[in-house]
This record gives structure tokens, C-alpha cells and sequence, in this order.
């Protein structure tokens, strides 16, 4: 556990290393008169390339022979008959509502105490935490 803690601080102190510049380059940036410009150097000539020999390309491309398209058929115009009305329910007497049965009252015997019991102690372990006491529950 110790490694990895360790690696996450240098990680983590690389990090800010890596994004900031320190106030030192900064001061150094702002006191500094700029460079004059490089004398303009002449870029040698690029190379010529020869010509590559193609095969001549064709005069006329010839037109791709697609089938004709299909006339697309045409629905014929139809009248619908009328929609049917829909049915209505006839208003039927309904019966009462039965009424909810109560529920009894039921008494529960009280709860049987729990003894309380006592754990022996915790043996300790090299390289392992020791657990700390855990606070008391609120009542």
C-alpha cells in the first residue's frame, strides 16, 4: 500500500512539474528583450521528379447499360365505407361495495433480552492496521 501511495505522490508531483512553468521562467521571459530575427537562409531548390509513364487514358468513357426503371404502379382511388359507431356499455346497476373486515388488535409478548457478550481481544498482526473502537450507536 505504501508502493502505490508513493507512486501516486510522484506521479502526482511530475504532473505539476510538467504543466507549470515556475515563476523564475516567468520573471526570466519577462525581462528579456526579444532576439532579433535569423538572417533569412535560402532553402535549396527542391528535386525534380520525372515524369512517370502512364498508359494513355481513354478518349471516351463508355456509358454503364442499366436496365430500365419500372413504372411504379399506381393504387386506385376507392371509397371506404363509413366507421361502424362504437358500441356504448349499458348502465348497469352495480352491487355494494362489500365493507374491509377490521383487523384485531394483537398484543406481541415483549422482546427476550439479548446477553451481552464479550469478545476476547484482538490478537495483533505485524503489517496489518489495528481496527479502531467504532462510537456508539445513538439512541
Amino acid at each position: 500500500m505504501a508502493s502505490a501511495s508513493g507512486l501516486f505522490a510522484t506521479a502526482l508531483v511530475m504532473a505539476l512539474m510538467l504543466s507549470s512553468t515556475s515563476h523564475a521562467a516567468r520573471r526570466l521571459a519577462d525581462d528579456t528583450t526579444p532576439a532579433a530575427a535569423p538572417a533569412a537562409v535560402p532553402k535549396p531548390p527542391l528535386p525534380t521528379v520525372p515524369a512517370a509513364a502512364l498508359p494513355p487514358m481513354p478518349a471516351v468513357v463508355p456509358a454503364a447499360t442499366l436496365p430500365p426503371m419500372p413504372a411504379v404502379p399506381t393504387v386506385p382511388s376507392t371509397t371506404l365505407p363509413p366507421m361502424p359507431a362504437v358500441p356504448t356499455v349499458p348502465n348497469a346497476a352495480m352491487p355494494p361495495m362489500p365493507a374491509v373486515p377490521a383487523v384485531p388488535k394483537v398484543t406481541l409478548p415483549p422482546m427476550p433480552s439479548v446477553p451481552k457478550v464479550t469478545l476476547p481481544p484482538m490478537p495483533s498482526i505485524p503489517g496489518v492496521p489495528m481496527p479502531f473502537l467504532a462510537p456508539p450507536p445513538s439512541a
